[in-house]
């Protein structure tokens, strides 16, 4: 396995991406081949991975994934000179009960691959406390890879000097301390970050975002901390059967989110996979055997998705004789209206009984795990599918029979169990990986 580190934080608002597309884009300016990873279930950070570093960025979720698929997936790091994976959230944060391979916390990815772990501690409003921190995540689990801290938002040479000799005197290493920069942020909306691909400054932000990792972090003493003593992996142990040959996948700002390392599984299984995008008005290749609809910010598009003509007649001709399948986003655009946040009803497909609404936000957040009671394509009805939800819209109307038996991460069902209707099937559900008999 490639040698690398993991980095993580204590929670969420540290600054955590902002030093991952640094490093990534400061290492490829060495001329250094770097491998992105992002622990957990995120569908937006990956993309911005691939910009600062030029190579695609796989998930590595332990509650979803079998330890067979994390360690395939990692063979992804094959002729990179050296990895970078993103923890999520808290390192330690996961559910309380173990999934496919380990509760989904970062820290459990960090033991198994034995990539040490960097923590980017936020030390504002902190000096000195900020190593009891550092310390109690480096010693709260035996046999955890830890290699130091990144120090982040630091508002002075006092402020600095307090922190390394705090972190000194605990036994931690700091690799480098970033200095408080208010105009190096990007933008965010309900789900995270806005989407790579709508910032059309965000080659310029990479790098500043890489100048200030490397005029404030030892890069070298980073690199020389990389390492690899986890799972030796020699050959590809995991397979994922895709739902049909040929796949037209809508593939736009409204429909984005669908995982690297489905299309990578899926296309390792012989699956063609046929982009189009309905924001452009295109119809979904006829030669197809499927139609994925993927995730995305449909609510930001309701009213061009409702006028695309082409895409919605040649989506509901497809209907008539073969499969289409819609997750969240998709799910929504396959129903009968969704209102936006301002109140606003527009016409979605109408091949479900669907509606959904923006204008009460509500956050469904969690891990589920789905058994199917009907086909999606070529996954057969009995089909337990391990995967997130994560929107805030609202469901107005289900008239049509649920597509599975949904349960989250402690087993107790939930109410959203998407919906079937002839060839048409959707849920919220985010499919990861497809648990093993």
């Amino acid at each position: 396995m490639t040698a690398g580190l993991l980095i993580a934080a204590p929670a969420s608002g540290t600054g955590k991406t902002t030093v991952i597309l640094g490093l990534l884009r400061a290492f490829r300016d060495r001329g250094l081949t770097v491998q992105p990873f992002k622990c957990g279930p995120d569908y937006i950070d990956p993309a911005f991975h691939r910009a600062a570093s030029g190579r695609e960025s796989l998930n590595l979720d332990g509650w979803a994934m079998e330890g067979a698929m994390l360690d395939a997936l990692s063979l992804s790091a094959r002729g990179a000179d050296l990895v970078i994976a993103e923890g999520s959230m808290g390192l330690y944060d996961g559910v309380i009960a173990a999934g496919a391979y380990s509760n989904g916390s970062s820290a459990s990815i960090a033991r198994r691959m034995g990539w040490p772990v960097v923590l980017v501690i936020d030390a504002s409003g902190q000096a000195q406390s900020a190593a009891a921190t550092a310390l109690g995540f480096a010693t709260l689990e035996t046999g955890l890879p830890f290699a130091g801290v990144i120090l982040n938002r630091v508002n002075s040479p006092r402020h600095e000097s307090l922190l390394r000799h705090a972190m000194a005197q605990a036994g931690i290493t700091v690799f480098g301390c970033l200095p408080r920069r208010a105009d190096l942020t990007l933008a965010e909306r309900h789900l995270g970050l806005v989407q790579a691909a709508e910032h059309p400054s965000l080659e310029a932000a990479i790098r500043d975002y890489a100048a200030m990792l490397a005029g404030h972090v030892d890069l070298d003493a980073l690199r020389g901390a990389a390492n690899a003593s986890g799972s030796k992996v020699l050959a590809l142990g995991t397979r994922m059967a895709p739902p049909a040959q040929r796949i037209a996948v809508a593939r736009d700002l409204a429909f984005s989110f669908l995982y690297p390392h489905l299309v990578q599984l899926w296309r390792d299984q012989g699956a063609e996979l046929v982009p189009f995008s309905p924001l452009a008005d295109e119809a979904p290749d006829p030669a197809s055997d499927l139609v994925w609809l993927p995730g995305g910010y449909p609510e930001l598009h309701a009213a061009k998705i409702a006028s695309a003509g082409r895409f919605l007649a040649g989506l509901r001709t497809f209907a008539q004789s073969r499969p289409v399948h819609g997750e969240c986003g998709g799910y929504m655009v396959l129903g009968r209206s969704l209102t936006d946040k301002d109140g606003i009803r527009h016409e979605m497909a109408g091949l479900l009984g669907l509606e959904t609404s923006f204008a009460k936000r509500k956050l469904n957040l969690g891990y589920r795990l789905a058994t199917l009671a009907a086909p999606v394509g070529a996954l057969p009805t009995g089909a337990r599918l391990r995967g997130h939800e994560f929107h805030y819209s609202s469901i107005t109307a289900q008239p049509d029979p649920p597509l599975a038996r949904v349960v989250d991460a402690t087993g107790t069902e939930v109410a959203q169990s998407g919906s079937r209707r002839g060839n048409v099937t959707g849920s919220f559900f985010h499919l990861i990986a497809e648990e093993k008999p």
